[in-house]
């Protein structure tokens, strides 16, 4: 079987470096993306050191809230390799901590720009080359968060974009039939990565309390991410949720 081509977003860190590792760990060859170089090459030696080949992964430097940044990206991947078969569509942030009559218009639309649109600039990209491609077809993954279902205080910017990648989602999945292009969605609650490092200090829960979470190992959300990718495009995961097992989210924490 070929080598399968992934471009992995937010891929200097945390999720997005896990999810490379473990799918070029399984011969996948990864093509890196992010805003900073420097940690995507240290992404880039450990999925060699991880790969079955030694094949260092593709670094790609991209601002994905850049339309011609975004469409430069995929057009080196197709260059490079051939075709794109997998998307993880997972650059994010989770912006500033505001109440909702103080936030800043300003850190508002950033937030929006980057989880949302930077996530269907990416999808508009992978979607455009997965139907040119022969063999048609290929796989979008859509970071959600716990998010995409309940609120944390003081969250409305992340929450509201990551309700509507569930939307993006949906209508991916829609429009991809006729090109045999499949899309999910991982809904992951407290993985263990530099952007939940204050759980293990507290944080503020939904009746104003500061109190510590647990999180789990970002590895078991790599192996979700990988279960997801490697299913036939006749099978598609539409949405899983990877959780702490004792996190604050089903009943009442």
């Amino acid at each position: 079987m070929p080598q399968q081509i992934a471009v992995v977003t937010g891929a200097g860190s945390g999720v997005g470096r896990a999810v490379a590792v473990e799918l070029a760990a399984a011969g996948w060859r990864p093509v890196l993306a992010g805003r900073r170089e420097e940690p995507l090459r240290e992404t880039a030696g450990l999925c060699a050191a991880a790969g079955p080949d030694g094949d260092a992964a593709a670094v790609v430097p991209t601002d994905v809230t850049d339309p011609a940044a975004v469409d430069a990206l995929f057009a080196t991947a197709a260059e490079r390799f051939g075709r794109v078969d997998l998307l993880f569509n997972n650059a994010g942030t989770f912006g500033a901590p505001a109440a909702v009559d103080e936030l800043d218009i300003a850190e508002w639309r950033a937030v929006v720009d980057l989880n949302l649109t930077g996530a269907f600039l990416c999808a508009r990209a992978a979607f455009r080359q997965m139907k040119a491609q022969d063999p048609q077809g290929g796989r979008i993954i859509n970071n959600g968060s716990i998010s995409a279902h309940v609120p944390r205080p003081q969250s409305i910017a992340y929450t509201a974009t990551k309700h509507a990648v569930t939307g993006l989602t949906k209508s991916l999945s829609l429009d991809g039939r006729p090109y045999r292009i499949a899309c999910g969605q991982i809904d992951i609650g407290n993985a263990a990565t530099e952007m939940t490092a204050a759980m293990a200090i507290g944080v503020r829960q939904a009746d104003g309390r500061v109190a510590v979470e647990p999180t789990m190992d970002v590895a078991d959300v790599a192996r979700t991410v990988r279960h997801m990718a490697e299913l036939p495009l006749e099978a598609n995961v539409q949405f899983a949720t990877v959780m702490a097992t004792t996190m604050p989210y089903i009943g009442r924490g």
